[in-house]
């Protein structure tokens, strides 16, 4: 495994993302002065948070999985994850709701979900899931150590054991397919193969190993920290500033100073040069070579990497009620691969889009006001690659979904939010991400494992968050600080 070459004693750490608190956490355990700086006034990154007349917002990820990824990292400097966060396990993880009217409850307990399968759709899809389950696991288990949780310096680190494994698992089949093996019912189709789209793919186009992230999901469970999300980089950052690391708030960084090929000094905005052994780059990584580091050094690829879809965010406080509401709700639309194609393929806004509906005072009253709501509603949309003019747009998307949200029985919608914001594709842009795409750098093959932007450039800078490795989605990034840590001190873990 490559690692940075000379000193390593002083790190400074730009951005208090979930990746960049991950990185943080893991040096100061091993011993290293940590300096992160961050130009907001609190962390976050894309796990931010809004506050808005007594109504708490996140403004980002939603769904937590996998959250021994941020005990692992609490761990680093001998801190538990229950003294920092009060986590609730959702049951159901979501509901998916149908374009004919039926749902389904997505259940982590493998027996109650095959029970539910077994009186909803009938016994042969109940063996078909408990069969897709087993696969998943295994596909899990050979992934994360092997391809996931490792620093991968070439494809041939990809030659080993494991990838003969993946392959008699069905791994480089198409998803869709492959999912289609084990189901009969559509329903249950798009159910365990949504998930490609956090990927930045279709499921008829991604290959099967993308149903880990089903596994992670459907499977392990979706947990919710008391709070909202946004408390889990309140807790890293915590338990970070606790063991020494120094924050920075409301700084924002201007460019990295090298000499040669080695970054010896980060520059703020105020004028102040930060001295830095090595220099930890947290924004969106094609922003971040765009922005931070010397013209023309970046990667030539870097132009022709291909994003995945963005979307539009709706977040709401309201007087309406969530009786009978799920925490987190999929709405799928009558079209399906069509869907894919548009936003994908025609890089047109969807006809018959699928709706993530996540109604987070269902578990969390303290965010909303006595006896209000708050709602998060996330439709998928083009990236900027679109010929899509948001500014002309906006408002009369933002109508569409509240109308289709009144559709969907969600009645009296709109008459019922106090307050709201709105955020589109050209509004993801301004906050730092490349092409408008909250989910960043696809993962197509060529953009996969060691195919993807590399979290190591010149002597001593080290990406971590979702453009690198090992990609995209909560548990993703705060690996992705476990390995950059890894290039600096020299040790896997």
């Amino acid at each position: 495994m490559r690692t940075v070459n000379g000193r390593t004693d002083h790190v400074v750490v730009v951005g208090a993302g979930l990746g960049g608190l991950s990185a943080a956490l893991r040096l100061a355990g091993a011993g290293r002065r940590v300096t992160v700086i961050e130009r907001e006034l609190e962390p976050g990154g894309r796990a931010g948070r809004l506050e808005l007349d007594g109504y708490r917002f996140d403004t980002g990820p939603t769904v937590l999985t996998m959250p021994g990824l941020i005990g692992d990292a609490l761990a680093a400097v001998d801190e538990e994850l229950d003294d920092w966060l009060e986590l609730q396990r959702l049951t159901p993880a979501y509901r998916a709701s149908f374009a004919d009217g039926s749902r389904l409850e997505v259940l982590a307990d493998v027996d109650a979900m095959a029970d539910q399968i077994r009186s909803v759709v009938g016994p042969r899809d109940a063996a078909g899931y408990r069969r897709f389950v087993e696969f998943a696991r295994r596909l899990y288990q050979v992934e994360m150590p092997g391809f996931i949780d490792r620093n991968l310096d070439s494809p041939i680190d990809l030659i080993q054991p494991g990838l003969a494994q993946l392959v008699a698992l069905g791994g480089f089949r198409r998803l869709a397919p492959k999912v289609a093996s084990f189901f009969t019912d559509e329903r249950l189709r798009r159910i365990f193969s949504f998930q490609s789209m956090y990927a930045g793919m279709s499921p008829y186009d991604a290959l099967a190993i993308y149903a880990v992230i089903a596994y992670m999901d459907c499977i392990e469970g979706v947990w919710f920290p008391t709070g909202g999300m946004h408390a889990v980089p309140r807790a890293l950052a915590g338990a970070a500033a606790k063991h020494g690391v120094e924050f920075r708030y409301g700084t924002t960084v201007t460019r990295v100073e090298m000499k040669g090929s080695r970054a010896v000094a980060v520059h703020t905005v105020d004028g102040d040069r930060i001295a830095a052994d090595v220099v930890v780059l947290n924004p969106d990584l094609p922003a971040a070579w765009r922005d931070l580091l010397p013209a023309g050094t970046a990667p030539s690829r870097l132009p022709r990497l291909t994003y995945s879809p963005s979307c539009a965010l709706l977040l709401a406080g309201s007087r309406l009620a969530q009786t009978d509401q799920a925490h987190h709700t999929i709405h799928f639309g009558s079209a399906w691969r069509s869907t894919f194609r548009e936003l994908i393929d025609d890089r047109v806004l969807a006809t018959d889009p699928s709706l993530l509906v996540s109604a987070p005072t269902v578990t969390d009253h303290s965010l909303a006001p006595d006896g209000k709501s708050s709602w998060y509603v996330l439709v998928p949309t083009p990236n900027l690659d679109a010929a899509i003019q948001w500014e002309t747009v906006a408002g009369r998307y933002r109508d569409e979904i509240v109308g289709r949200l009144e559709s969907l029985g969600y009645r009296g919608f709109g008459e019922a939010i106090e307050v709201e914001s709105f955020t589109t594709p050209a509004d993801w842009a301004a906050r730092g991400l490349e092409r408008g795409a909250p989910f960043s750098i696809s993962h197509r093959f060529a953009q996969t494992g060691p195919f993807r932007p590399g979290n190591l450039a010149f002597d001593n800078v080290v990406f971590v968050g979702s453009g690198t490795r090992p990609g995209v989605g909560v548990p993703m990034v705060l690996i992705s600080g476990r390995l950059a840590a890894s290039r600096i001190v020299g040790e896997r873990r």
